[in-house]
């Protein structure tokens, strides 16, 4: 089921990239370019922290699919999916992270 939604977001978020920008939310994103898609992604990051901070499961809930979804659109705009990072972190399954992490220097 997940794999299902993210396939569908990441579909759409490619159809907005080709989107006149008064027509979605996600064009507008695209036509202001990575500092505008970054600035979002940081922003959401920092909702999330408050909304853990915060101890409400709902808002935190909210606020993650926030970050996703920006992430998301982040990915997008450097010519990455979900699916890259799915098989990032089926590579890495099973990996201590104290291994993973050395094997990046």
């Amino acid at each position: 089921m997940s794999n299902d939604i993210l396939q569908r977001l990441t579909e759409t978020i490619e159809a907005r990239k080709q989107a006149a920008p008064d027509s979605s939310y996600v064009a507008k994103l695209f036509s202001k370019g990575d500092d505008a898609i970054l600035k979002k992604v940081i922003e959401e990051a920092g909702e999330v922290l408050l909304a853990a901070k915060d101890g409400d499961k709902q808002h935190l809930t909210y606020e993650v699919a926030d970050l996703w979804f920006h992430t998301l659109v982040l990915l997008a705009q450097n010519g990455l999916s979900a699916e890259d990072v799915l098989k990032e972190l089926a590579r890495r399954e099973g990996v201590s992270g104290i291994a993973e992490k050395a094997s990046r220097k």
